[in-house]
């Protein structure tokens, strides 16, 4: 049986970081290929905290689409979840010119998932990825895979501020309330509560068990049974966060599964999110665990 088990989207990040851009025209700059996908981050980085984590996804069959799953496999991913479609794996393009940021998405085989390739009751702890569930297609099987995980902590991540207000919070909220946790970064929790931090992650306490409002450089806040926790962020050069919020969100799951006190969960999701941020690599390295 899995500690964890992340349905949703794995997918190749492409990054390019340049000065400014020429417009129609050629710069130099620095372009870089990585697996990713917010299910496939969050799985690796539960593997990588002592858990036995799994992902259920489609990628295309196409290389991508095999580096993807080969590199999850390497790092102690269980993989028999994810299914090969013929069609493009999805692509996260993250262009970074002059310090600001900009994502186009390409979800691709991502939005071939269906019903069916859902597993049964397996692991101990299900994460839905918020971006299958505020889309179409997409939200039929996420809203089944919720439905499926009776008798798992069930969990849900907010995903995309703007994609929330397009879904509607108040549709949001009813279809996501037979979660158990919700996890969400401040601007996705403000726009789901009207409120921030720790306020925000009260208001959603009072909707779901557990709930987790993930503050970037100032820590977490985090509430269980409604029991406040709060972990402060460490001083830190951010590099790139594309991934961070993932890997807070399965380090958290995995630990709070495995038996771990709310503030000791807490507090090593919040170091894995720091170092997905500041370093150069969104993934651990093959073998590495966390000691």
């Amino acid at each position: 049986m899995l500690d964890l088990r992340c349905i949703g989207d794995v997918m190749l990040d492409v990054r390019a970081d340049a000065g400014l851009l020429a417009r129609g025209g050629d710069v130099h700059g620095r372009v870089r290929l990585r697996p990713g996908g917010t299910s496939a981050n969050a799985a690796v980085w539960a593997a990588w905290s002592g858990a036995r984590a799994g992902v259920t996804a489609a990628v295309g069959d196409d290389v991508a689409g095999e580096l993807c799953v080969e590199a999850l496999r390497a790092r102690g991913v269980d993989v028999t979840g994810v299914t090969r479609r013929p069609a493009g794996t999805g692509v996260m393009l993250v262009l970074t010119e002059q310090g600001e940021r900009s994502m186009i998405a390409d979800r691709g085989a991502n939005a071939a998932l269906t019903v069916e390739d859902l597993p049964g009751d397996d692991a101990a702890a299900v994460l839905v990825s918020g971006y299958l569930f505020l889309q179409e297609p997409g939200h039929e099987v996420a809203a089944a895979a919720i439905a499926g995980a009776a008798g798992s902590l069930c969990a849900i991540d907010a995903a995309s501020w703007p994609l929330l207000e397009s879904f509607g919070v108040a549709r949001f909220l009813e279809v996501a309330g037979a979660c158990d946790a919700i996890l969400a970064n401040e601007r996705e929790a403000a726009t789901l509560t009207g409120r921030a931090g720790a306020e925000a992650a009260a208001a959603l306490g009072e909707r779901f068990r557990i709930a987790a409002v993930k503050r970037g450089e100032t820590g977490a806040a985090l509430v269980v049974d409604g029991l406040p926790f709060r972990e402060a962020g460490r001083p830190l050069k951010e590099r790139d966060p594309t991934g961070a919020g993932d890997a807070f969100d399965g380090v958290l799951l995995a630990g709070l599964v495995r038996g771990l006190e709310p503030a000791d969960a807490l507090a090593f999701a919040c170091r894995a999110g720091e170092r997905v941020a500041g370093g150069e690599e969104s993934w651990p390295a093959v073998g590495e665990r966390r000691s």
